[in-house]
């Protein structure tokens, strides 16, 4: 929300520089951003009128003006096309200096001596482009400074509102916190009523029930089409970063960013007999203002006549029956839009608008009377016309009253850690608009109509915290029994999960929870999806059911930006849908891209694929001591390659993935590298098994390797297995060392080598224990594998 302080200055009386107010309002709880001024530095313009035009002798696009600062007549060259006898101007005379520094110097235009410079908006640093001089009132004193007559020095104050002070998108609102917290006199301000010159009214019907449950309504006719809106509204209007459009929009965005009310207006010749606000028909259509044709469903609001829509209730008016040029009679609205039913219906359409920003927040129920007076008002001063009555149309019973909210004196000095007296408590809550009865141990306080966030008892507190001002608060240690956490050795934080990836070489992301409907049903294609009923947009519109998209599309945006090696992992939660309700379950997932070690001197290295990733797996359960229990298992997933895909299991209980991306959703993300994934439930991954003591054996090991011939199909896992079945205690590992395909290899057989370590705890093994073990291990291979010894 911008603001500027000489606006503000019309409510109430400011005398505090703009740096300290800023301060105040901060404190107060409204964080301003930014103090601005509202023009550049520049000296010695001033207020001057052309007192003569003549044409150039020299040139045909510039006039010799003779133009008279109050003190003296100058002789200035000129291009602007509206320079005419009689216009009022800001005049740079010799010796002016100019926004960005340059200084103003006596010249020869074509010949002819110009002894100074007539100023547009533009040249004066408060407008992007210019047509021509910046005219001024007529009454505008000559020889004034330019930047006293048109307040230059003023300051604006960008202020960052939180979404649930609604009431403060306007000077209004604004002032009402600086009088309450500086305790100061809020004035009346303007809006006077507006005597009808006419009985006409526009029918207007009321059908959306609690959606609209008031809308206020005037006929103004016969407004000139070719007035202008006065400098000091376009003004007022551009220093909080609204642009003059038309008289009548720009005294609609006024009367909004003064009060709060959106309004909006209607080329009265357009409308079809009455108005009524309705919720839309499935199938309707409406073309808006922004020329963008949307299709409506019936959860929507919209303004409508008997033609059919046109509008959006509080969003964005139709191009059907907008004002243009040519309009000489206007239909004025100002509705009250519930907040509970207008919001995300913006967001759904792809807008966000000044008017459902505020309905959305909740504006005033109860001043769009004044509101309408107030545009009247300006309305008949600027382009004249002649006004018909007000036309309110309400639906009493959905004109809900604010509740009473009891605040109790224990609670408040509990939370505060202040004793704040009743006095006090009473002038600050009042200050703020409340309605305040005092009780023998609480106030029973009715918030305005106009202050939505007030609803339970510690709101009310912390307006009492705020009025008091927070930097009064004392800090007060919190005393009391502290008590140490419990650290179970059975458990394997998350923290330490983290640790061991970054020391692996990852790097943590934290993507969104939302994430694109079409990605998401690529990588889990026969799952469920649960759908956001207000997405913040079309590319954040279901729950997502794996981490894998966030990691995705945060590998392709690296890529893109010439990152050709990473490794991302994320711990977040993950969501499916059980029986109709949806659950949440932690996950560990984790990305790989390019080359398995970085770039180095000693020579290329090969890209990470599914084995190294594995061999990350195995270290997290390595670090968990559940290695014996980790098993991958051969699997399918649609949105992993074909044969580079493992199902990760701790012992027969699927826990996660493995595998390298499927080249169908490789190709749909546009990835120009293989990708490897893997993913883990954290429930599992982080169960740890206690460490237990085993003694050391101080008798020698023997190793014995073993070549044999299996079945192509028979995995790596199954043969360890298999020897570990039959070995007995003496075995205290198992080491595959090589793998051969080919020559001499039957091609449905491959070769397995292995090593064999045997060692006893309690005597030296013999010769014939070692015998016996592997003749018994070779034997029970060649029974429940198939397996042969190769020779």
């Amino acid at each position: 929300m911008r603001v500027n302080i000489e606006w503000l200055r019309d409510w109430v009386d400011i005398d505090l520089k703009p740096e300290e107010l800023a301060e105040k309002l901060t404190v107060a709880g409204l964080e301003v951003d930014a103090v601005e001024t509202a023009a550049p530095p520049f000296d010695g313009l001033v207020v001057a009128e052309i007192a003569a035009v003549d044409p150039h002798p020299n040139a045909d696009k510039l006039v010799l003006c003779r133009v008279d600062d109050g003190e003296s007549q100058h002789s200035v060259v000129c291009g602007a096309p509206n320079a005419a006898a009689g216009l009022r101007a800001p005049f740079a005379p010799v010796g002016a200096v100019m926004p960005g520094g340059s200084k103003i110097r006596r010249a020869k235009l074509r010949g002819v001596d110009s002894e100074g410079m007539l100023c547009s908006a533009q040249d004066l640093g408060i407008a992007e482009s210019s047509d021509g001089l910046l005219e001024l009132p007529e009454d505008a004193p000559v020889g004034l400074s330019v930047r006293d007559y048109l307040k230059l020095d003023d300051a604006v104050l960008d202020i960052d509102l939180t979404p649930n002070r609604g009431d403060c998108f306007s000077v209004l609102g604004i002032a009402r916190e600086i009088a309450a917290t500086q305790d100061l006199e809020l004035r009346a301000g303007h809006g006077n009523a507006v005597p009808p010159d006419h009985d006409e009214i526009f029918e207007v019907n009321l059908e959306a029930g609690e959606g609209c449950p008031r809308f206020v309504g005037r006929v103004i006719r016969g407004i000139r089409t070719d007035a202008e809106s006065p400098s000091w509204m376009v003004e007022r209007l551009r220093r909080v970063g609204l642009r003059a459009i038309h008289p009548v929009v720009d005294v609609t965005n006024f009367v909004m960013l003064e009060l709060g009310q959106p309004l909006h207006s209607y080329d009265l010749g357009k409308l079809d007999e009455k108005i009524t606000v309705r919720f839309a028909k499935a199938g309707e259509t409406l073309s808006l203002l922004d020329n963008r044709d949307v299709d409506l469903e019936n959860d929507v609001m919209v303004i409508a006549d008997e033609s059919g829509a046109i509008g959006l209730a509080g969003i964005m008016g139709g191009s059907s029956t907008g004002v243009t040029d040519e309009t000489e009679d206007v239909f004025l609205e100002a509705a009250f839009f519930s907040p509970d039913l207008m919001a995300g219906r913006a967001r759904k359409f792809g807008l966000h608008t000044d008017a459902s920003m505020r309905f959305e927040r909740g504006v005033d129920p109860e001043q769009q009377s004044r509101a309408i007076e107030r545009a009247s008002e300006l309305l008949l001063d600027i382009v004249g016309g002649s006004a018909g009555p007000l036309n309110e149309s309400e639906l009493p019973e959905h004109l809900a009253e604010m509740p009473a909210i009891e605040l109790r004196h224990e609670r408040l000095q509990s939370v505060l850690g202040l004793a704040v007296g009743a006095k006090a408590v009473e002038a600050s809550l009042k200050s703020l608009g409340m309605s305040v009865s005092a009780n023998t141990e609480s106030w029973s306080v009715t918030p305005p109509a106009f202050r939505f966030d007030l609803r339970i008892e510690e709101d009310l507190i912390e307006e009492v915290a705020r009025m008091v001002g927070y930097d009064n608060i004392p800090v007060i240690p919190d005393l009391r029994a502290g008590y140490l956490g419990t650290a179970k050795e059975s458990y394997f934080s998350e923290d330490r999960l983290a640790d061991l990836l970054a020391a692996r070489g990852y790097s943590e992301i934290i993507s969104y929870s939302f994430v694109d409907e079409e990605l998401e049903a690529a990588i889990n294609p026969d799952s469920e999806i649960a759908r956001l009923s207000n997405p913040i947009s079309s590319e954040l519109g279901v729950m997502r059911r794996s981490l894998w998209p966030g990691l995705l599309k945060t590998a392709s945006q690296n890529l893109s930006r010439q990152q050709s090696r990473m490794r991302l992992f994320e711990m977040g939660v993950q969501f499916s849908i059980r029986s109709g309700k949806i659950k949440e379950t932690r996950v560990v997932a984790g990305l790989s891209v390019g080359s398995l070690l970085p770039e180095h001197w000693d020579g290329d290295t090969p890209d990470a694929d599914m084995f190294d990733i594995k061999c990350d797996i195995e270290a997290i359960f390595a670090a968990t001591g559940r290695t014996a229990e980790l098993n991958f298992a051969v699997a399918e997933h649609p949105a992993l390659l074909p044969g580079k895909t493992a199902r990760v299991q701790i012992g027969e209980k699927a826990i996660g993935w493995l595998g390298s991306v499927h080249p169908a959703l490789q190709k749909k993300l546009d990835l120009k590298t293989q990708v490897v994934l893997f993913a883990l439930r954290l429930d599992e991954t982080l169960n740890a098994q206690i460490p237990t003591y085993h003694r050391y054996s101080k008798y020698p090991s023997v190793r014995r390797d073993l070549a044999i011939l299996v079945a192509e199909e028979i995995s790596a896992k199954q043969i360890i297995d298999c020897i570990k079945e039959q070995s007995g205690a003496i075995l205290q590992n198992i080491i595959i060392f090589d793998i051969y395909r080919g020559k001499g290899i039957d091609s449905r057989l491959k070769s397995v080598a292995l090593g064999l370590i045997l060692q006893d705890t309690s005597r030296t093994l013999t010769e014939a224990d070692v015998d016996q073990t592997v003749g018994s291990v070779t034997e029970h291979l060649g029974r429940v594998l198939g397996a042969t010894i190769r020779t």
